[in-house]
């Protein structure tokens, strides 16, 4: 809530480098139309992969991994959950499909946060509670003492903290003229400060970060994993949430680090989507269209396993036809024999 007091956010001075990133989303968001134009096919294939990736990342940025063959049937709705990672996937899963389906129902509220937490921590004795033992954001470094990073809101003052947040959210919206994506961006970083649940506080800032661009229009977390761009830069995620966070219970912090971090995801994303809704072309399939993607988006090598993780949606037998053919057209070169033979694309 610190950073909504006293209009603080009406009042940062915004530096040239987060204003060009608030531009280059909003000229994004003026063009998400036109993606959603092309093939059914497409989108939907993005949509089952980006559902997929999200809930793998999401999870495994907490450390809840499952066995690669039961991610994919657990997130589509074809397993049942068999031990407690795999009820946290279910419930993650669960918890995305509210936020797909039922965006403009939801209310930004503590309550609706108690809600992902319940579905995301399922099985856990105090899933949908706040905390009721104050914690702190450690950070454990290997053959050193555990360095104390953070400490957060006590668990006493947590109920009105989380209160006051989103009425301090909706009042900057709808009072103080704040753009969108800022106040979004603000209210992820005060609830990750309040941290007020025991564990799964990652989880619920992710979901909460696509219900609130939901909420403003922005579609793009629909067709591309928010969750899987956020684990791919965990490492800055962690440093700017340190440096942005220090003095925060004085409301001395500087936001602009956070901001510019996360405005810089959510511009990677709509960067995501227009490269992979544009090259679709109407002669090949939206499967075969989606592996190519993301084959040219690999910067190097890569395994046979690397595109089927990227491409939750695509049956293996597709991938290495599709590998088998472009390899006979010279586009791309396998480096290895079996099935975890490098590849990578051809030069020239």
């Amino acid at each position: 809530m610190h950073s909504f007091r006293n209009q603080r956010l009406s009042k940062i001075a915004l530096p040239q480098s987060t204003v060009w990133l608030l531009a280059d989303i909003s000229e994004s968001k003026g063009k998400q139309q036109l993606y959603t134009r092309q093939s059914p096919q497409l989108l939907k294939a993005l949509r089952e992969m980006a559902m997929v990736q999200s809930v793998e990342s999401s999870n495994r940025i907490e450390g809840v991994t499952v066995e690669a063959d039961r991610l994919r049937p657990l997130v589509l709705g074809k397993a049942r959950p068999k031990d407690r990672p795999e009820h946290e996937i279910l419930g993650y899963r669960r918890a995305l499909n509210e936020v797909h389906t039922q965006a403009g129902k939801l209310v930004i509220s503590a309550e609706t946060m108690r809600r992902f937490h319940k579905l995301g921590q399922e099985g856990s004795g105090d899933a949908g509670q706040f905390k009721k033992v104050d914690n702190e954001i450690v950070e454990l470094r290997p053959d050193a003492p555990p360095v104390i990073r953070f400490k957060c809101v006590k668990a006493k003052d947590t109920p009105a903290a989380v209160d006051e947040l989103c009425l301090l959210y909706r009042h900057a919206l709808d009072q103080e003229n704040v753009p969108p994506l800022v106040a979004l961006c603000a209210l992820v970083f005060d609830f990750l400060c309040i941290h007020p649940f025991r564990d799964g506080n990652g989880r619920v800032s992710r979901l909460l970060t696509l219900l609130a661009l939901y909420q403003h229009g922005y579609e793009v977390g629909r067709y591309i994993s928010i969750e899987r761009l956020i684990e791919e830069a965990k490492e800055d995620y962690y440093r700017v949430l340190q440096q942005s966070s220090q003095g925060w219970h004085a409301a001395k912090h500087d936001l602009v680090p956070w901001l510019d971090y996360s405005l810089a995801i959510i511009r990677r994303a709509y960067n995501e989507f227009a490269d992979r809704a544009g090259r679709i072309e109407k002669q090949r399939g939206a499967k075969t269209a989606l592996v190519e993607s993301v084959i040219d988006s690999f910067g190097g090598q890569f395994t046979l396993t690397d595109l089927e993780r990227a491409c939750p949606g695509v049956s293996r037998d597709m991938i290495r036809r599709l590998l088998w053919q472009m390899r006979k057209a010279g586009r791309v070169v396998c480096l290895g024999r079996g099935p975890g033979a490098a590849w990578e694309k051809a030069k020239g």
